[in-house]
């Protein structure tokens, strides 16, 4: 929230679903909590909340704790705009609901290729053999996902000679090969806060799969091509002296433009209920819709 006023935060409904601080205290309030920053302080609705997400610079006190989890409000803690996910805590008294539906479909063989088809189609509009498997569709999606690869190189001039990374020497990459992953994380941080505060499982994929991650990268996914993959071939042009720092700021005003957030909720939504959506996605707040402007 930095020195902006709570009533600039966009509201959905009567309901704000979450809220970003950075460089302040958060600590108990009246009879809820507070954000102090310089000599104000600013109330904080965190009945009205799904999740607080704790950015750089962010302290918070034990009695704010624990205020928020009597709230059943999600606590994450990220990096600046919420690009990055290091750590989430949160109480035992939530909706397992959208955790039985994902697993329920990840243990249907019939309803996980179907989710594995939809996921496909959101990015790559096509008709799909209806006897094909989840191993034939991974090969389809990587010779697309090579082919944008091979576009952005020519739109943007730099040379691409494939995905290389080695994470134990970060240098040895290319720039635009150390800009894929930087934004790729920042994505991951992104898709991750939006999957635990919905009450779904991180670790149950559908198309990626025994990785703790594994939903995570099957959401993310689905926005790559459009967000990260241009902003690393675009910053490897401009500045690849610096590609990490223009990345996560590039992503961070890309997700703010596009909404990612409340984008990455309705896609879940669409993928594990589909049809069966019956107007009301479980949070950590129980009975609360989750819809956001990120």
């Amino acid at each position: 929230m930095s020195n902006r006023n709570l009533q600039e935060i966009p509201k959905f409904e009567d309901n704000w679903t979450y809220l970003y601080f950075e460089r302040g205290t958060i600590d108990q309030y009246q009879k809820s909590i507070g954000f102090h920053y310089l000599d104000k302080v600013v109330p904080v609705p965190v009945e009205t909340l799904c999740l607080l997400m704790l950015g750089p610079g962010t302290t918070i006190t034990h009695e704010a704790i624990k205020r928020i989890s009597e709230s059943r409000c999600l606590v994450a803690w990220t990096g600046e705009f919420g690009v990055r996910f290091y750590s989430a805590g949160y109480t035992g008294t939530y909706s397992a609901r959208n955790l039985l539906k994902q697993i329920a479909i990840y243990s249907d063989s019939e309803k996980r290729i179907k989710v594995v088809k939809e996921m496909y189609q959101k990015r790559f509009p096509e008709p799909l053999d209806e006897n094909i498997t989840i191993e034939q569709l991974r090969g389809k999606e990587g010779a697309r996902v090579r082919k944008i690869y091979e576009e952005c190189s020519a739109l943007y001039g730099v040379p691409w000679s494939g995905r290389s990374y080695d994470q134990g020497n970060w240098n040895y990459a290319d720039p635009v090969n150390r800009g894929l992953s930087a934004a790729n994380a920042c994505l991951y941080g992104v898709v991750h806060a939006a999957i635990l505060a919905c009450g779904f499982s991180p670790a149950i994929g559908f198309v990626h799969t025994g990785k703790q991650l594994s939903f995570v990268y099957d959401i993310a996914d689905l926005y790559k091509a459009e967000i990260t993959i241009p902003v690393a071939f675009m910053a490897a042009k401009e500045t690849p002296h610096q590609i990490e720092r223009t990345v996560r700021y590039t992503c961070r005003d890309k997700f703010k433009e596009k909404k990612i957030m409340k984008r990455i909720i309705k896609d879940m939504k669409d993928l594990i209920y589909g049809s069966d959506y019956d107007g009301e996605i479980d949070t950590f707040a129980e009975g609360r819709d989750v819809a956001v402007s990120y």
